[in-house]
């Protein structure tokens, strides 16, 4: 036989061998798919290139609105309501909730966590369109535009509300 038909055969082999194994790995129970199960190898790195790039066209994307106390007051209503269960509110320990998920939810109020870093869009992008296998839910289709920029207005300002947006918090 030719060298180029051993290296289709070794290439449909090695390709045969792959797909058999992977799948005798999930039906054997090899992927856990509990949320107390510690990540499989690569699946943070993978989930994250694969978030990178969906998202990587909002970056330049910037709020076009005011960042004023109206809007983070009015930011702040909207987060209590659909956000502070997996994402905490400030100085309040995480929820049961939160503690149950798989990845854990960043507590956004929290230093490690806060997103004031992030690019406006980024974060609008992840309000609006959710993440897949996270637990996070997108709100294109139940919250107003204005109201998703608004939570992503106080978001990108948690560490350095104004009174009112922190007492709206608190309440």
């Amino acid at each position: 036989m030719s060298r180029l038909l051993w290296f289709v055969l070794g290439f449909v082999v090695a390709l045969a061998v792959l797909v058999v194994g992977g799948y005798l790995f999930l039906v054997s129970g090899g992927v856990r798919m509990e949320t107390t199960a510690s990540p499989l190898p690569l699946e943070r790195t993978v989930a994250r290139m694969a978030l990178h790039v969906a998202y990587s066209g909002s970056m330049e994307q910037k709020d076009p609105l005011p960042p004023d106390e109206a809007n983070m007051v009015a930011g702040a209503q909207t987060y209590k309501v659909d956000c502070a269960m997996c994402h905490g509110l400030p100085g309040a320990a995480s929820s049961l909730i939160a503690r149950g998920m798989f990845p854990d939810p960043p507590q956004l109020f929290e230093q490690k966590d806060m997103v004031t870093d992030d690019p406006e869009g980024i974060t609008y992008w992840k309000v609006t369109h959710g993440i897949r296998l996270s637990g996070m839910p997108g709100f294109g289709g139940t919250l107003a535009d204005t109201a998703r920029w608004q939570v992503t207005m106080l978001v990108a300002h948690a560490d350095k509300l104004p009174a009112a947006a922190r007492a709206a918090l608190a309440r």
